[in-house]
Parts: C-alpha cells; sequence; structure tokens
C-alpha cells in the first residue's frame, strides 16, 4: 500500500496550518510504516490537502487511474469567514467549492470530531474519518525551562522577571488578533509577542490600523521556523490562543507539548478532547484572559502541564499515523472503466501536473 501526498499549491500554504499537516502527513507515513510513493505513477492512494483548481485535477486524475483518493478536510466555511477582505461575502460559494472538492474523495479526512460534524451537514455523501493533525512531540517539548525563559528574553530585549505571554497565528480577525492587542493594553506589565504574518493587501483596515496602534508591551515577530517558535513557546510564562474558529489548531498541540500553560477560547472544536482547567483554561472574555493570566503568573501549574503533556502524546504524529492506518483499511475500492481512464488521459497529455 504505497501513498503520494499531493503537494501541489504547497507554496501557497507553506506557511499555514495546511502546509504544517502536509509536512505532519509525511512524518505520519513513516512513523506508522506506511511506505511513501516518489510519484503518483506507484501510489496506490493519493492525498489531497488543498482545495485550488489543480487539485481537482489531480484527484480526478488518480481516480480515472483507479487509486484511492484521500481528500483531507482542512478548511470549512466556517473558518474561512472573517479571514480577509471580502471573505464574508465569499463564504457561501467557499462552501459549495469546498464540498465539491472534498466529494471527490473515495474518503474525507478532518482532524476533529467537531469539524467531522460540519463537513457530513455539509451534505458530503462520503465517509468521513477524524484524524488529527498530530504533534511531533520528540520536537515539540521542554528540558529546562528556567534556560529556555532566559533565551527567550535575551532574543527581544525584554528585562528579567517580566512576564511573557506568546500567541500565533496569521493577522486575522478569526484569529483574534483584535482580541489579543486590547488584552495587551489590559496588562501593560507583560509583555505580549504575536508570532505569524500575512498577506498585507489582504489584511482588512480594521486590523492594519489595530496593528499599528499597538501599546508598547506588544511585539510582532513575523513568520519564524519552527525551532523558533517553539523556544517561545518553551520560554513563555503562557500560550495565549484567540481564534475564534478552528478545525483543531495545530499551534495549541505545540504548545501543549511544550507544557505551557494555555490558555484558549472556549469554542465547539475543543469540546471533548481539552477539559477546563485539567489540560489548559477556556475562556469566554477578555476579562477571563486577563484572570487566569493573573492566576497562571501566580500559581504553581505543575499538575495542568503534565496533563497538557500526555494530551499532545495522545494526538502525537505516531499515534495520528496509527489512526490513518487503520483509516487506510477501512477505504472502499475504487475501479475505473479503462474507456474513462483512455478519454481522460486523451484530453491531458499534454498537459503537466505535479502530481
Amino acid at each position: 500500500m504505497k501513498t503520494y501526498i499531493y503537494e501541489g499549491g504547497l507554496r501557497i500554504v507553506a506557511k499555514s496550518g495546511v502546509g504544517s499537516a502536509i509536512l505532519h502527513q509525511k512524518n505520519m507515513l513513516k512513523q506508522a510504516e506506511i511506505e511513501e510513493a516518489e510519484s503518483w505513477r506507484e501510489a496506490d492512494i493519493v492525498h489531497i490537502n488543498t482545495v485550488f483548481p489543480d487539485s481537482v485535477i489531480a484527484a480526478s486524475l488518480a481516480k480515472l487511474q483507479g487509486k484511492k483518493v484521500v481528500y483531507y478536510g482542512h478548511s470549512t466555511m466556517e473558518d474561512f469567514r472573517n479571514s480577509f477582505i471580502g471573505s464574508n461575502r465569499v463564504a457561501p460559494f467557499f462552501k459549495k467549492w469546498i464540498r465539491f472538492c472534498y466529494s471527490l474523495g473515495d474518503l474525507v479526512i478532518t482532524p476533529t470530531e467537531y469539524s467531522k460534524g460540519l463537513l457530513e451537514s455539509y451534505g458530503i455523501q462520503k465517509k468521513i474519518y477524524a484524524v488529527s493533525n498530530g504533534v511531533d512531540t520528540e520536537f515539540f517539548k521542554s528540558e529546562n525551562h528556567e534556560e529556555e525563559k532566559k533565551m527567550l528574553h535575551e532574543k527581544y530585549s525584554i528585562p528579567a522577571g517580566r512576564k511573557i505571554v506568546v500567541s500565533a497565528g496569521h493577522l486575522i480577525q478569526r484569529k483574534g488578533i483584535l482580541d489579543f492587542l486590547e488584552l495587551a493594553k489590559m496588562m501593560p506589565d507583560v509583555t505580549f509577542i504575536w508570532f505569524g504574518g500575512g498577506n498585507d493587501s489582504l489584511v482588512t483596515q480594521e486590523v492594519k490600523e489595530a496593528v499599528k496602534n499597538k501599546s508598547e508591551n506588544v511585539i510582532f515577530a513575523g513568520f519564524v521556523e519552527a525551532s523558533e517558535l517553539k523556544n517561545a513557546y518553551r520560554g513563555a510564562d503562557a500560550f495565549a490562543f484567540f481564534s475564534y474558529e478552528e478545525t483543531e489548531g495545530i499551534v495549541v498541540l505545540e504548545a501543549l507539548a511544550c507544557e505551557v500553560p494555555v490558555i484558549l477560547r472556549d469554542i465547539p472544536v475543543y469540546k471533548g478532547w481539552i477539559e477546563d482547567q485539567v489540560q489548559a483554561y477556556k475562556v469566554h472574555n477578555l476579562e477571563e484572559y486577563k484572570n487566569q493570566l493573573m492566576h497562571i503568573f501566580e500559581n504553581n501549574q505543575e499538575q495542568l502541564l503534565k496533563n497538557a503533556r500526555e494530551l499532545a502524546k495522545n494526538r502525537s504524529i505516531k499515534a495520528a499515523g496509527e489512526r490513518l492506518k487503520v483509516v487506510y483499511r477501512l477505504a472502499d475500492t475504487f475501479v475505473v472503466k479503462s474507456s474513462h481512464r483512455k478519454f481522460f488521459y486523451r484530453s491531458v497529455r499534454k498537459r503537466k501536473y505535479n502530481l
């Protein structure tokens, strides 16, 4: 059973959760001892992760050759909203488009039971399975918190003893950037660092204005490599995630794995696997964010951090790979009539697709 992970559009999504998920999948295959094909020709299964037009071609070609297509449902209409200029107006059309794309798969995989429920509500007539994006728990882990904290303070020239709160994501309203900036104003004695960026031409004017008028205790670190983000998790006093909608939240898994106290907005995606005050703190408004941060700063979090690490292990890349292997065994065989296959070959023989 050989699997090929289609990488069309990877450059576009490389700095997003989808880009991370593609890299995670490659690691999943390796850890679950599933052979990864070097080209589509030798593959039995083709993974599709994006919803660009070339992905539709890739999925169609694979199916017409009798291969199984696993479509990853990373995106929903709900997490498309409040993303960039005009996204709310386009959202209903985006829903129709992703429903079409995902329906090209012989089965659909999505990160959580929550996102599975959303896709099922779209009327997608395919089997949908929840498989975590996974987290590399061997890479994302804390080794010496005091030393890591010292390094983070030195990196960003922050006085020793000053508390640091980190967050991560694109500079979009859905990720809660406006709340992040407002909370920073409410806590001037704490340094807030935001990792991640975005395409300036797509950022709303409201976000641009808020970023421009940020308080002095806010640092925008931009997009950084995984190693630097790991060091930020490990050296911070807390990780605060402000997102209003997620299909899972890879950065949340990374922070949990690094054993930094995590504060999350209490949204449906975390229901059933992250318990309030057990692995993380769930809050509803800025006042609760502030209160929980003060609680974290003033109280020992040893048990919460142990629980967080254990949760991350349960959603490790290795564990996700084993779950993926089970899903493969459940996949229905898909056979294409030779006449259809020949017709398709004739129609695309002069084109080149990175499948």
